[in-house]
Formats: C-alpha cells, sequence, structure tokens
C-alpha cells in the first residue's frame, strides 16, 4: 500500500488558519487502518487538537474516515468502495475539514481513493443469439456487446478472447472518445448445412492483479442469404437536455437503413451497454425518450449505443451522447461549521463568532453565491476564501440589553430565478460583573412607633442587579455608623438576603426623635461591586406620657389655697393650672375640665387655657373653703389625665380666712389613713402586706423631704408660680400678668400675719424665712410693715 502526502498551508485573515493535506488510500481498507498522521503533517500538537475539541466536518451525512485525537492520527471508520462513491469518475476524492476552536481553525484534508481490481468485467446479458445467413460475405463483422468493468485505471476493461477462433476472429476498434467497438469477423464462408448453429465463447479481461474475467456466451443460427446489414445515417448522435426536463421528453432519434428487401429489411432499434436506465428507444421509429430524472449535478453526460437489427440478423450500431444542461434547482447550502454559541459580553470588536460554509451545487452563474445577514448592527458576515465566511462581532456587546442573538445568514445565488436559503445561529451572551446593584430609591426614609419589640421589621431595602445569576446575587450590609456615640448596629440590623431592616432595641421618642445610617447593597460577582443608600428612621410619638401640673403645685403637708374677695365680679380669674406633656404633637394638646367642685355654678374652667374664673357674682351666702378638682387630658388616643386639687378661699379678709381653714381635720384623715392602711394589710397575704408597707414608707419619706425642702418654719411658704410661665407647647400659658390673694394655714389656730394694703388683685404668700409671719407682696416697690395681732379662731 502507498500513501502520499501534499501539504499545503495558506493563512487566511482574522486569525482563522486553513491548512490543506492530502492522502491517498487504496479503496476497501479496513475499519481503523491508518490513513494519516495529522498532527505531524499539519505541524499541531496533539493537545490542541483536544483542546480544541478538533472534529471531522464533512458536508455529506456518510463519514468514511475518523480522527483519533490521542495519536492525533486519521483512521478509516467505515469501508470505502470507489465504485459506489465516485463511479467511472477519476480522480476520486473524499475532502473532509477538521474543525478545531477556541480559537476557531479549521483545515482542509483531502483523500484521493485509488482503485482496486475488485469487481470483474460484466457483460449486460449472458447469452447472445445471431442470426447470420450462410451468404454472409467472409470479413463481414459483428457488433458484440461490450463488457463494463466499474474499475478504473490498470484495473479497467483491457482485453477480450473469443473462442473457438476458426470460424470467427475478434476485433476491436477504438474510438476517439476512448471507448472500444468489440466486432466479431468472419473468416471463412457458412455452410448451413454443414453446421447450422455456432456456439462461442467471448471472454473479457482486465489488467488488475490478479487478472478478473467476464464471459458471454455467443450462440449463432445460421440462415439463408441476406447479405446487407442495417447502416445508420451517422455513427454518433449528439442531443442535449434540460436536467428538469419531464419523463417522456423525446430527446433524440436515430435512423438506420437496410439494403435488403423484404423480411431481411425491416430494422428493429434497441439500447445496449448501458449502466443508466434513463433512456428507452422505440423499436420501431426510433425515437429516444426520457424515462428516469435526471440530475445535472450527477451526471453531466449520457452515453448509450443503440443496436439496429435487421430480419435477417444482421445488425449495425451507432453512439448517442447527450448533454444534460444545467438548470438553477438547488439552493446555495449553508452549514455553522462551529458549535459554540456562546460568547461573552466582553469581547472586543472583530471577534470571530463563527465560520460558515455555504456551497451550491449548480454551475456557472447559478452556482455563484452571495451571503448578508440580517439588519442586526452588533454582528457583520466577512468573506475570508472561496464559500467560506466569518461571522465576527462588530460593536460591543451588552448582556443586560440583550442576552440573545438571533442571527440569520441568508444566501442567494445569482440564477435565474435566483434561489436563496437560510440559517438562523442562536447566539447566547455569557454575563460579566459590569453592573453595581441599584437601590429602588435615592434615599429611604421610615417611621416606627416608640415602644416597639425588639426585632421588629421596620421596612425594606430592595437593590437590583442587571447582571445575571451569581453576579446579580444582592446581599446587604449595613455600613459603620453611630448615632450619639453609639453604633449604629446597636439600633437596627438589616438582613442580607432579603434586605429587611429590624429594630434591635425599644426606642423612646422622648429620647431619640430620628437617626440616619448608611446600608450598602454588594453583588456576588468577582470582584463584586457595590452601592450605598441612606437611611433615615423616624420615631412615631405614643401616648404614652400623661400630663404633668406645673401649678398648682400639690403639696402633702399643708394647704394652698386661692384667695377670691366676696365682692368679685363675673369672670373673676382665681388661678390658673397651668400643666405640660412631654409627648409631642395631639398626644400634647391638653384640655381641662372642672371634675367636682363644693359649688359648680360658682367657677369655671378654660377648656385651652386652664384659667379658673368666677362664672357668677360671688355673694355672701358661698361657703369661705371651696374646693375643685380639675383634670387635665391630653388628646392622645387612648387618652391620660393628671387631676389637681386647687382649694379656694372665699373672703375679704385674711383673718376670716385662716379660721375656716384652721378647721381641717388633719388628726381625723391622719387616723382614717391610717384605719384603712391597718385593713387593707390584713386583707392581702404578708407578701402584700410588706410590699404595700414599703411603698407607704416611701411615700412618707417623700413628703417629708418635700417638707424640708419647701417649709423651714411652722408657717410654710405658699408657693408662687412666675407671673410669666409657659409650657413648652403654647398650651396652659398665663398670657398676662396676675396677681393672686393666696392664704396658708398650719395646724396651730393661732398665726401672725402681716397685711398690706388691698390691690386690685394680690398675693398672699407665707414667707418661708419668717417665724409665725404672714406676708403680703403687692410688687417688688413696697413692702408691708409688720403687725404682730392674734388672729381670731373662726371654729
Amino acid at each position: 500500500m502507498t500513501r502520499q502526502v501534499l501539504l499545503f498551508i495558506t493563512v487566511l485573515s482574522l486569525n482563522a488558519v486553513l491548512g490543506q493535506v492530502s492522502y491517498s488510500i487504496p479503496e476497501e481498507m479496513a475499519r481503523g487502518s491508518f490513513v494519516g498522521n495529522i498532527a505531524q503533517d499539519l505541524d499541531l500538537d496533539v493537545k490542541r487538537l483536544k483542546s480544541g475539541k478538533a472534529r471531522v466536518f464533512t458536508r455529506d451525512s456518510a463519514e468514511y474516515v475518523e480522527l483519533n485525537k490521542e495519536r492525533g492520527v486519521l483512521l478509516v471508520k467505515e469501508r470505502i468502495d470507489r465504485e459506489a462513491l465516485c463511479g467511472q469518475m477519476t480522480p476520486c476524492a473524499l475532502n473532509y475539514q477538521i474543525i478545531l476552536e477556541n480559537p476557531i481553525e479549521f483545515y482542509s484534508v483531502n483523500i484521493e481513493i485509488t482503485d482496486m481490481n475488485d469487481n470483474p468485467p460484466s457483460f449486460q446479458t449472458d447469452n447472445v443469439h445471431f442470426n447470420i445467413s450462410e451468404s454472409t460475405p467472409t470479413g463481414t463483422t459483428f457488433i458484440l456487446e461490450r463488457a463494463i468493468d466499474v474499475d478504473v485505471g490498470e484495473n479497467a476493461l483491457k482485453t477480450y478472447v473469443l473462442k473457438p477462433s476458426d470460424t470467427f476472429s475478434l476485433k476491436i476498434n477504438s474510438r476517439v472518445d476512448s471507448t472500444k467497438i468489440v466486432e466479431m469477423v468472419l473468416q471463412t464462408p457458412l455452410d448451413r448445412e454443414k453446421n447450422d448453429r455456432l456456439a462461442l465463447v467471448l471472454t473479457a479481461l482486465d489488467g488488475g492483479e490478479p487478472q478478473m474475467t467476464g464471459t458471454m456466451r455467443i450462440v449463432v443460427s445460421v440462415l439463408d442469404a441476406n447479405d446487407n446489414a442495417p447502416v445508420f445515417t451517422q455513427s454518433v448522435y449528439k442531443a442535449s437536455v434540460n436536467e428538469n426536463a419531464s419523463v417522456g421528453t423525446v430527446v433524440a432519434r436515430v435512423t438506420a437503413a437496410d439494403a435488403d428487401l423484404g423480411f431481411n429489411s425491416k430494422i428493429t432499434y434497441s439500447i445496449s451497454n448501458t449502466l443508466d436506465e434513463l433512456f428507452e428507444v422505440n423499436k420501431e421509429t426510433g425515437d429516444i425518450t426520457l424515462v428516469g430524472a435526471l440530475d445535472y449535478e450527477k451526471s453531466r453526460n449520457v452515453q448509450m449505443n443503440i443496436r439496429a437489427s435487421d430480419g435477417g440478423g444482421l445488425t449495425g450500431a451507432c453512439k448517442v451522447a447527450v448533454d444534460v444542461l444545467d438548470v438553477n434547482d438547488n439552493k446555495p447550502d449553508i452549514h455553522i461549521m462551529s458549535k459554540s454559541n456562546v460568547i461573552s459580553e466582553d469581547a472586543n470588536m472583530n471577534t470571530i463568532v463563527t465560520i460558515i460554509n455555504v456551497e451550491d451545487a449548480d454551475s456557472g452563474e447559478n452556482s455563484k453565491i452571495i451571503c448578508f445577514i440580517s439588519d442586526d448592527s452588533y454582528f457583520t458576515l466577512k468573506s475570508t476564501s472561496n464559500n467560506f465566511y466569518s461571522l465576527i462581532t462588530d460593536s460591543d456587546l451588552d448582556r443586560e440589553r440583550s442576552s440573545e442573538y438571533n442571527i440569520t445568514v441568508s444566501c442567494s445565488d445569482e440564477g435565474v430565478p435566483s434561489l436563496s436559503s437560510s440559517v438562523t445561529l442562536t447566539l447566547q451572551i455569557s454575563d460579566v460583573n459590569d453592573n453595581a446593584p441599584v437601590f429602588e430609591r435615592s434615599s429611604y426614609e421610615a417611621y416606627i412607633v416608640e415602644n416597639n419589640t425588639p426585632g421588629l421589621s421596620i421596612f425594606t431595602v430592595r437593590a437590583r442587579d442587571a447582571d445575571w445569576k451569581q453576579n446579580a446575587r444582592v446581599s446587604y450590609i449595613l455600613e459603620d455608623s453611630s448615632v450619639n456615640g453609639v453604633p449604629v448596629s446597636s439600633f437596627v440590623s438589616v438582613s442580607a438576603d432579603s434586605g429587611v431592616i429590624h429594630a434591635v432595641r425599644s426606642f423612646d421618642y422622648e429620647q431619640i426623635k430620628d437617626f440616619h445610617f448608611r446600608v450598602k447593597a454588594q453583588d456576588g460577582g468577582s470582584p463584586p461591586l457595590s452601592s450605598n443608600v441612606s437611611v433615615k428612621i423616624l420615631i412615631q410619638d405614643q401616648n404614652d406620657n400623661p400630663p404633668q401640673v406645673l401649678y398648682p403645685v400639690q403639696t402633702g403637708g399643708s394647704l394652698v389655697a386661692e384667695m377670691v374677695p366676696r365682692s368679685a365680679d363675673v369672670g373673676y380669674l382665681v388661678s390658673k393650672v397651668v400643666a405640660v406633656d412631654v409627648d409631642s404633637g395631639q398626644n400634647a394638646w391638653l384640655s381641662y375640665k372642672l371634675q367636682k367642685a363644693t359649688d359648680r355654678a360658682l367657677f369655671e374652667v378654660g377648656l385651652q387655657n386652664g384659667e379658673i374664673r368666677t362664672i357668677r357674682q360671688v355673694s355672701d351666702k358661698d361657703a369661705v373653703k371651696q374646693r375643685l378638682a380639675v383634670i387635665v387630658e391630653d388628646n392622645g388616643q387612648p387618652s391620660r389625665s393628671a387631676t389637681v386639687i386647687v382649694n379656694v378661699a372665699v373672703a375679704d379678709s385674711f383673718p376670716e380666712v385662716l379660721s375656716e381653714f384652721t378647721d381641717f381635720p388633719h388628726d381625723k384623715e391622719y387616723n382614717d389613713n391610717l384605719t384603712f392602711y391597718l385593713v387593707l394589710a390584713l386583707a392581702v397575704v404578708s407578701f402584700l402586706f410588706i410590699t404595700c408597707l414599703v411603698v407607704i414608707i416611701s411615700v412618707k419619706i417623700y413628703r417629708w423631704r418635700q417638707s424640708r425642702i419647701l417649709y423651714h418654719s411652722g408657717l410654710p411658704v405658699i408657693p408662687y408660680y412666675p407671673p410669666r410661665y409657659s409650657d413648652t407647647l403654647g398650651t396652659g400659658t398665663l398670657p398676662h400678668v396676675y396677681n393672686y390673694e393666696v392664704c396658708r394655714t398650719t395646724d396651730s389656730r393661732k398665726s401672725d400675719c402681716k397685711f398690706g394694703t388691698a390691690g386690685s388683685q394680690n398675693v398672699l404668700i407665707m414667707d418661708p424665712s419668717s417665724t409665725g409671719t404672714m406676708q403680703r407682696i403687692q410688687s417688688e416697690k413696697s413692702i408691708l410693715d409688720e403687725a404682730d395681732s392674734p388672729l381670731e379662731d373662726h371654729g
């Protein structure tokens, strides 16, 4: 076995290298037989064959060779029959491409299949019969059927042998087209009376090693004289027909004449020695008709031998050559040579996506092809060599803009009418982490009601990442910062996966009203990308604080009384209840109501300002001692309140006031309270008793401390509210300067009092720095003289 190797290397543009190597192998090689060392002949590393996923590409479905990537060699994959593959065509070759990827490269491989002498010559019929007149002169020739040998070259048909050769000899004539005519020549006259039947054997021999033969039996019947054979008007007839001609089309007509008369001149036409049963001849008229389907791409011309036989057994022959004309009946055949359908979005411009092979089986103008892609500004098609195109990127790709492209490649030939075909390549764009997470808002603001439970979900921050899969997986991180010197992580936490922000502690609106922090969103790419967003949490007030009464101050050991003269008119300002609420908003809106009063018809309380005024004229019948219970309520839901007791003295003189207020049964109240506690202590278990006792002791200590602070003598000071006091929210404000007449007594029934001249509105204050005296302060400019006189006892 001989193997020939021809190596041609051609460097193509766009970094795609096309190399060509040729091998020559005989047909009928066993499966697995060695064809050629493709790695060595193309100067390729075996590792490159593996990494490039090298494979054999063929346009036909049959793959006769395969690539062993481990050894870098081509092996026979299937038995190759040259005759079935190429017929009589020479040379017979297989064309393949070796395709490698990453980067894309392809090489052409041409394998010539040499012929082996595996087919003997054969005749179309095993027996042939001649009727020859005995009057046939010597030297008359009789055309015999040629043998057919599908082998080619030295293995083709070489010669014939006729036996016995005493009556007939064999004559072989070569034509201009290299075909041979086999003729049997009469050497000696025939004598029907001696021998009316002859049997001959024609043997065809080829030139192969070993030599192969085929035989045909010839029977000659000797007839009476018929001394003229049919003669055709032409030795060679030529015709042409389109490949798409319909069955029944008459291609040509042959005509032969016989000089004999009668039966011996009646001619019959027949076709001999043809492999293709595409035509038939009318026995009587000689019309040659198409009976099969023509295909220019398979056979461009058909030759046949026509025999004319007369009634006497003489024959004549001619050759008919039919040219098949090409018709544009084949669309361009498009093949995508790369199986890769993924490209990274950061691929550079002019990156090769795939190589496309296009062929048209027609010829001439019908085979010229123009290829283009649909209107797509991201890719373009460039011709790299004959029938090969490269699809390359024409602009920057962005997976977030389009993650998939359906690229339609269309090819049209230049035939009339033009035929076209198209193929769609689906190209996936792989993701690169080129997009940072983006929050749905530029900043967030959320509210939470104070006194919340720790762990409460406040709200959710969300960020979107335009990338894909891991590159788009967003994690949320609370950035390090502080709120009033305290780490923000002590206030809130953020869920890494969901972005839900939870309260870590319970908030108090009165301590902190709002705070800021930042949340970072980070994707899972490598390297990761991130973005930040500012978050503001506002604490909403809850009505969790009751109003606090600032004035009048409630004391535990003595009584405070506002003084109202009996001559007071309607609307006389008795006093003002001043209260504040540390809550905010409507939770701090205060209203004042008179809950209880000794005489409800005498006083009223301003709903908004807490001012206590008379609603009628004070009369002599009104009791000196008036007790008012004022309730202060906020506007929260639910509302919270505080109650203050205001003692009012209706009198024109201090002795009258002192006489009335010294009758308060302090001892009785103290005894009643003690009895109450004793009864209560007996009604509960010992543990509750101890608890109540501790509470009572604590209250007593608190009152004692207050008494020690406010009172340093037997007559404690009457608290004085600043003339221009106003609360923080503007409720319960004294809009003007008021002076109040107030009296205060202790348990002693006689006290010293100091009186001043009566003003329009006066305030009576027990001075803690004096012992057993009372001072009337009308203004900062006048101080009253002291007067020691015993007060009358008003029992």
